[in-house]
């Protein structure tokens, strides 16, 4: 007898073209695969008129924190998501000291969330040993965030390291490895990271690479220092031998569009050249970010009382009014290069103010009678710096132009907010339902390859992805002509449609009245090599 049996489904196994069949799963593993397979089940589904697909991975994922709160992971499970990549961008929960663990808390509570009342790990391995507990709907996989790395050596010091600090920072980035990270990941827009020069990247990602990592890097600009940030990384995927992912792969700002083609130039040269590179995106012309990265880099130094203490200070008052209308003050000018009209708040926090949220920055300067570059630092002192904004950034034609090349991997970068960004319960619907099956802009094979067996391999995960025996239960059946995103902006928290079952570790994560409460995810660490 096996636990589960999927009927009549119309699979997606791989290059192959669809066809009809059944899955027999046992003990969380699919043991066949074939037609019109009759082995005794303790149940059976029935999936006439539904496609069935391996589960999605989000390449980009801010869960790290969340399944202490919520372990269902709603929206993500919702989606098809059943694998997640954390801790992106360098931000993470450990590694941590005691002295900076105040800070890390307030730091992380809108991108990832609170956690448990008392986080007690300090370490990388101590953290996964905390997160296994929670016992996730979804399998998440951890990266080294090298901003955390940074903070527990350096803390928020705006300098290089010297040599004993780089060899501890090189220490950590192993420790992490060595705990089942499945690579590093760099935020170079954030502090601390923003602060990392080009050696300390190459140095800490070849300690990545020592043990088979892979590089997972928002890069130092995607606006007016787009095609420099991008030739940064491949240098530094060259240099250490480690793979490289760019994170959210755009072209910032309107005024910016005209490099979208260097942009795949850039990239395609650098393939033809032997690098290995793969990026991931979201299909939508928007992003989120902290109200906080619209400041210059030297805003941030110090720890958030010094960074508050700055704003409150009318020598620096004047200097950040200047700097955030300066395209050349910091590596994104997000400021600049969105502007007031195309900026909206969309989380202040627990104690921030409550009529500001779903509001552009110019709206609600106007109702309050204050330029919109004052509200930014009045907001900021508001809500302890802790508000979230969206960035309306681009067009959909070139989100579209992104889409469409081969090395695109999907990620929803999406964080669980108060009114979030509708990535969060749309990413993967929207990419296979609205860019796969309605425009066309991939076909639905590729777009399913994609979301699946591509991205796992490109982490390294070999036991799923893929429609096989031997190979982990997890599962999306959908309908091909309902799978769609309903999240807007104006409605963020609307679930898809058309996503009938998700199967996780060959559990039925979701049925066709929604999630069912089975928690049949895991913490996946790397084995060694």
């Amino acid at each position: 007898m096996v636990d589960l049996l999927l009927r009549n489904g119309t699979i997606y196994a791989g290059d192959a073209e669809p066809w009809p069949g059944d899955v027999a799963i046992d003990n969380g593993v699919m043991v066949a695969v074939g037609t019109d397979l009759r082995p005794e089940a303790a149940r059976t589904i029935d999936l006439e008129g539904l496609s069935l697909a391996p589960g999605f991975v989000d390449m980009h994922a801010h869960s790290a924190l969340r399944s202490f709160e919520d372990p269902i992971l709603t929206p993500k499970v919702l989606q098809g998501f059943t694998t997640e990549l954390i801790n992106p961008d360098g931000i993470g929960p450990a590694p941590v000291t005691g002295e900076r663990l105040a800070d890390r808390v307030e730091q992380l509570a809108l991108s990832e969330g609170r956690g448990p009342p008392q986080w007690p790990w300090r370490s990388i391995g101590e953290y996964l040993d905390e997160l296994e507990r929670t016992r996730p709907a979804t399998t998440l996989c951890p990266f080294v965030p090298h901003g955390a790395v940074r903070d527990a050596v350096l803390g928020g010091a705006r300098r290089a390291p010297s040599t004993s600090e780089l060899r501890a920072m090189r220490r950590e980035v192993a420790r992490g490895m060595d705990a089942g990270a499945w690579g590093i990941s760099f935020g170079l827009v954030y502090t601390p990271g923003a602060y990392a020069q080009r050696d300390e990247v190459v140095a800490l990602s070849s300690e990545a690479a020592r043990f088979g990592g892979l590089i997972s890097v928002h890069i130092r600009g995607e606006s007016h220092n787009l095609i420099e940030a991008v030739e940064e990384m491949i240098y530094v995927s060259r240099r250490s031998g480690a793979p490289l992912h760019l994170s959210h792969l755009k072209v910032l700002g309107h005024r910016n569009a005209w490099k979208l083609e260097p942009l795949l130039e850039t990239i395609d040269g650098a393939l033809s050249g032997g690098v290995d590179i793969t990026f991931d995106q979201y299909p939508y012309g928007a992003g989120v970010t902290l109200l906080s990265a619209l400041l210059p880099p030297w805003a941030h130094e110090g720890t958030m009382e010094q960074m508050a203490d700055r704003l409150r200070d009318p020598s620096s008052v004047d200097r950040l009014l200047r700097a955030l209308g300066d395209p050349d003050a910091g590596p994104e000018s997000f400021y600049y290069q969105c502007g007031p009209e195309g900026i909206v708040v969309i989380d202040c926090g627990p104690d921030g103010p409550v009529d500001v949220t779903g509001r552009t920055l110019a709206e609600i300067a106007s109702s309050r009678g204050v330029e919109p570059e004052r509200l930014v630092i009045d907001l900021l002192l508001e809500t302890g710096m802790s508000a979230l904004v969206i960035l309306h950034y681009a067009d959909e034609s070139a989100v579209k132009a992104i889409a469409r090349h081969p090395a695109m991997l999907v990620g929803s970068d999406a964080v669980f907010a108060a009114t979030p960004h509708p990535r969060l319960w749309g990413t993967a619907p929207r990419f296979l339902g609205s860019y796969a099956i309605r425009e066309g802009i991939v076909t639905v094979r590729e777009a399913i390859d994609r979301l699946s067996f591509r991205a796992a391999r490109r982490v390294g995960l070999k036991d799923r992805g893929a429609i096989a025996p031997g190979q982990r239960a997890d599962l999306v059946a959908f309908g091909p002509d309902r799978v769609i995103d309903r999240a807007t902006y104006e409605e963020p928290e609307l679930p898809p449609s058309g996503i009938d079952w998700v199967i996780v570790g060959g559990a039925v994560a979701v049925d066709p009245d929604g999630p069912t409460g089975a928690r049949a995810g895991a913490v996946a660490r790397r084995l060694p090599a």
